[in-house]
């Protein structure tokens, strides 16, 4: 097949050793490893593709890496369920670069501590010719293999290889199989087992039967891939513990019954039938008899058909002058924190510190998104204040939790500012929080506490709030503002959070929605948080206060008070006109914000969080229908439901990772 592609074929190896049991596996393998270095000296590739989980491919991967060649490894990070998964996940470990088939083999490859940044969520190769298979003449192909009498949906394929963990249990299904088609009495083509472990005696059983001369069965060893797709494409069952039937064969519709163990965790479209124990041979006739002839809707779990250009770009991005050595994303941990019988004793929690403009608070927070106990003071105007009153109060707490038998995880801590999350360091911060810069936060909690330390901006933190336990859960695209003391937000694309090259993105407050608006605490003009944030509205209040315009009947302000948003907020609700007015012009300016960001990332979803999210839903719904594309009109705006979407966004970066880690 290579061949008939016209690939320039440099160098042929033959590496496999006959005798399909468990030690010629590992002496091909070993073959291999013995061959391969003189041909990669002289050929010296720039990466080394490597395809799925055979062991041959492992030897390919172990041969590369010990000599310094970039790895490519296609459909990593994938389930099965035999000894496939072992060599699968082990080549993973050795390359350096993923493409991925579908969601839930990308975030395998992320929890097996691979670099998110040398991930590709691609689909799989062979569904861009499989979603474009139209040959009209797949008549021909039918009769060529199976008989010129055999009509399309009227026929089986059969393909069944040796689970190499258990490879007589295996047999014995194959034997049982056989016995199962042959009383179904369907003209059924049957494709010799794979090389591994166990197939000598799958291929006796076969000749046990007669199936190389039985009437209704063409017994083959290889079948053409183009020619392959048809057969699959057109049959009225596929059956047997391939691969192939719960991937490609999904493309089609095609019924399919898998059979036993060896695709036990793989994703399947609702056209297979899983036959786990398929000890009988009546529960697989049963099963034959309820699949044969259906139709099932093209599932595209594992593709689009459009990997291929995917991979390319992928390929062409990759910088063959960086540093090869690989790095894993593991988390960060000062100790190791040994597991016992208390971890399942105990309730798994988190320490959740918000540290906004006005107040820093800490609270223990349950695995269910519960605050189980809370603790607030003002933030202090220094950083040397700051930071001792963050350690004190997390001590205090991480003592408190143990009366409350909360095991703490981790600590996670939102804050205002641009933060690198990667070295847990808040970067830069606006006024609102003062002596705010280059600040490692990380260090010294995790070095007092002995806990992994996890850091993100507010709004990244109520973002993955809502993902986990708000509105935003399951959703693949949506966007949360903050609105608080400052503004802030969080993008979710794609299931995932958007930080930005500079850890800039999802700067909402300061988008600009007038070039001659108020001064913004950042510097700028005219910025959504110059309008929005409760500190625009309680400078607005103050000028109203000081004009005595702000004051109407039913309302007053006791003379040791400050005046502040919510007293423009009171007096707009009995009727005030001019604090209506400003409330209006505030929600105007986040309403454009709004706009902007779904003209610009498209979410499904818009949640307005914080204290004064409720007092703007109606102007920034108001602002959409009048400012909006129609395309975007009905992309639907809510108020947060959530208490305390920083601390629980705080909480969820712990939870998330550390029980993904232990579990």
């Amino acid at each position: 097949m290579i061949e008939q592609d016209d690939f320039d074929i440099n160098t042929r190896l033959h590496t496999i050793v006959r005798g399909e049991d468990e030690a010629a596996m590992v002496e091909s393998v070993g073959l291999a490893l013995v061959k391969l270095p003189d041909v990669l000296n002289r050929l010296k590739p720039d990466i080394m593709i490597v395809h799925g989980d055979r062991f041959d491919a492992l030897a390919l991967a172990t041969s590369a890496a010990l000599m310094n060649i970039r790895i490519l490894h296609i459909e990593g990070g994938e389930v099965s369920g035999t000894i496939d998964d072992s060599i699968r996940h082990a080549i993973t470990k050795l390359a350096h670069y993923h493409v991925c088939c579908t969601r839930s083999a990308e975030q395998h490859l992320i929890s097996m501590c691979e670099d998110h940044d040398r991930i590709l969520l691609a689909g799989c190769p062979s569904y861009d010719k499989l979603l474009c298979a139209k040959n009209k003449d797949y008549m021909s192909i039918i009769r060529m293999w199976l008989g010129d009498d055999v009509k399309p949906k009227d026929y089986i394929v059969a393909l069944q290889h040796p689970v190499t963990t258990d490879i007589k249990h295996s047999i014995k299904m194959f034997e049982l199989t056989l016995d199962a088609l042959i009383s179904f009495n369907k003209r059924t083509l049957v494709l010799f087992p794979n090389i591994d472990a166990g197939s000598k005696e799958m291929v006796r059983v076969m000749r046990k039967k007669g199936i190389e001369h039985h009437p209704n069965f063409r017994a083959v060893k290889h079948v053409p891939f183009e020619q392959f797709i048809q057969l699959v494409a057109h049959a009225g069952c596929v059956i047997g513990n391939s691969s192939c039937g719960v991937r490609e064969v999904g493309a089609f519709g095609t019924p399919v019954i898998n059979l036993g163990t060896r695709q036990i965790g793989r994703e399947t479209g609702e056209n297979v039938l899983h036959v786990r124990d398929a000890d009988t041979q009546d529960k697989i006739l049963q099963a034959l008899h309820l699949q044969f002839g259906k139709q099932y809707p093209c599932s595209k779990i594992y593709g689009d058909g459009n990997a291929v250009p995917r991979i390319l770009k992928f390929l062409k991005s990759i910088d063959l002058q960086e540093p090869l050595q690989k790095k894993f994303c593991f988390p960060p941990v000062k100790d190791n924190i040994s597991q016992d019988i208390d971890h399942i004793l105990e309730t798994l929690s988190a320490l959740a510190v918000d540290l906004g403009g006005t107040n820093l608070r800490v609270a223990i927070v349950s695995m269910k998104g519960e605050i189980v106990k809370k603790y607030t003071q003002f933030n202090p105007k220094t950083y040397e204040e700051r930071i001792n009153l963050i350690l004190q109060m997390c001590v205090e707490a991480a003592a408190e939790a143990v009366k409350l038998n909360c095991r703490i995880l981790g600590i996670g801590i939102s804050t205002g500012g641009r933060v690198n999350p990667r070295e847990g360091v808040v970067l830069h911060s606006t006024k609102l929080i003062q002596e705010w810069n280059s600040v490692d936060l990380r260090t010294p909690l995790s070095d007092t506490l002995h806990l992994p330390v996890w850091v993100d901006n507010d709004g990244n933190c109520a973002a993955m709030a809502e993902r986990k336990f708000g509105q935003g859960k399951g959703l693949e695209n949506f966007v949360t503002f903050i609105t608080g003391t400052g503004i802030g937000g969080g993008i979710i694309h794609q299931h995932e959070l958007i930080h930005g090259s500079s850890f800039c993105a999802a700067e909402l407050g300061h988008l600009v929605v007038s070039l001659d608006g108020p001064d913004c605490s950042c510097g700028s003009h005219g910025c959504i948080e110059a309008y929005a944030s409760g500190m625009a509205l309680q400078k607005e209040a103050k000028k109203l206060h000081d004009e005595d315009l702000l004051l109407v009947e039913g309302m007053s302000v006791p003379k040791d008070e400050a005046v502040g948003a919510l007293h423009l907020i009171q007096a707009a609700k009995l009727g005030n006109v001019k604090a209506q007015s400003i409330l209006r012009t505030a929600g105007t300016a986040l309403g454009l914000g709004v706009v902007n960001i779904l003209h610009t990332v498209n979410p499904s979803l818009v949640i307005l969080s914080g204290i004064l999210a409720s007092h703007y839903i109606h102007t920034v719904k108001d602002v959409i229908r009048q400012q909006a594309l129609s395309s975007v009109q009905d992309v639907d705006v809510v108020v947060s439901d959530l208490v305390d979407p920083a601390l629980l966004g705080a909480a969820s970066m712990v939870l998330d990772y550390t029980t993904r880690r232990i579990y």
